[in-house]
């Protein structure tokens, strides 16, 4: 193996696919969100594993991850979700990616003819409480889809929402937003029923099938991590990263002797300590200094001392654990009976798991696992 490695399962993602789309309501199809480089996984890797289990849809945020896509031979439906440049514009229709619009002016831009392009195939968000992207005047969202119907050169083909507490369990402003968005988009759907209505991420899609509609948007839940940041188990949901290293070294350290900079472990017994090659050069953040564990032979070591940019040092005990060199390392996934999540690692720098596999940086080798199904 390599001194770090991100080992991706395609197997626990198409199960994952496959779980989330065996709880929609009737008629919902299921797009898998695949940005930010599969939220670290890889989007390829989690593209054709999402189709290969039946995802209708993919989404992405930029139109370079949509192109990077199509280039890599993924077809079907593309959405790209995020704010485009006039240029990201004319990427993103180049990739035969739909857009989504909540300005006249980009509707505009997005009619204009492109020799290279088809129609431009238009979702027009109504911002019923995110705050962000979207209008929040439901006259003029309908005003552009009325537009875009009329309008020859482009196709509208959605009306979106996105949920600001969805993962937020016991929170009711989901239930006020979904109502801001119902009064505005029925009444659309009711005129032109070929438009898709959608509004739910993984957080919605397991929490409320009325949120559902005509298509869900997952992104997290399709890589095994709880969109409430708890256990993906209680959602039947299969973690689809490990992340793995090696020990480099193993040496004694005497009561009183320090590891890492700034002495930040200095041993209250003596003990002894493996060297792991893995440090925020890696993804593996600096925060996790003195705050994590890791798996090596089943069994479970603090992390002790600072997290630096290529290292991280391991008490091993007193007895050394009966690790050597050599011996592999787990800091996310399972060994034997035991496991930590990234839910685990998020709580112990006080952020979301979403942030724990994306932060994970190309050194990281990335390795596919399992096979697609």
């Amino acid at each position: 193996m390599e001194r770090v490695e991100a080992l991706v399962d395609v197997a626990a993602i198409g199960a994952n696919v496959r779980t989330l789309r065996g709880r929609l309501a009737p008629g919902a199809a299921f797009a898998g969100v695949v940005k930010a480089d599969g939220y670290g996984h890889g989007a390829l890797t989690a593209a054709r594993a999402a189709q290969a289990a039946g995802a209708d849809w993919l989404a992405v945020v930029s139109a370079r991850e949509a192109r990077t896509l199509r280039d890599a031979g993924i077809d079907g439906p593309l959405l790209v979700m995020g704010a485009l440049t006039p240029d990201e514009l004319d990427l993103a229709l180049g990739a035969a990616a739909d857009v989504v619009a909540w300005t006249p002016e980009f509707l505009e831009a997005a009619a204009r003819p492109r020799p290279d392009a088809p129609p431009a195939r238009v979702h027009v968000k109504l911002d019923t409480g995110m705050g962000r992207l979207g209008t929040r005047d439901p006259d003029l969202a309908t005003a552009l889809v009325r537009r875009a119907v009329a309008d020859d050169r482009v196709h509208a083909v959605g009306l979106m929402t996105h949920f600001a507490t969805a993962d937020e369990e016991g929170d009711r402003f989901m239930d006020e937003q979904l109502a801001r968005y119902r009064a505005w988009a029925e009444p659309l759907k009711a005129v032109h029923p070929g438009l898709v209505r959608h509004v739910a991420n993984s957080a919605a899609t397991l929490r409320d099938p009325a949120t559902h509609l005509d298509l869900v948007r997952c992104g997290i839940a399709i890589y095994g991590m709880d969109p409430a940041n708890r256990d993906p188990e209680r959602h039947g949901l299969v973690p689809a990263l490990a992340l793995r290293s090696v020990v480099a070294a193993v040496k004694p350290c005497a009561r009183g002797e320090s590891a890492g900079y700034g002495r930040r472990f200095v041993a209250e017994r003596d003990t002894v300590l493996a060297t792991v090659p893995i440090g925020y050069g890696d993804g593996w953040r600096r925060g996790l200094t003195n705050r994590a564990e890791v798996l090596i032979g089943g069994r479970r070591f603090a992390q002790v001392g600072t997290v630096s940019m290529d290292n991280v040092t391991v008490d091993l005990g007193p007895d050394g654990g009966g690790v050597t060199v050599g011996d592999p390392v787990t800091l996310l996934g399972a060994d034997g009976g035991e496991r930590i999540l990234a839910e685990t690692v998020a709580a112990a720098l006080g952020t979301i798991n979403y942030e724990v596999t994306c932060g994970l940086l190309p050194r990281a080798t990335r390795r596919t696992v399992g096979a697609a199904t």
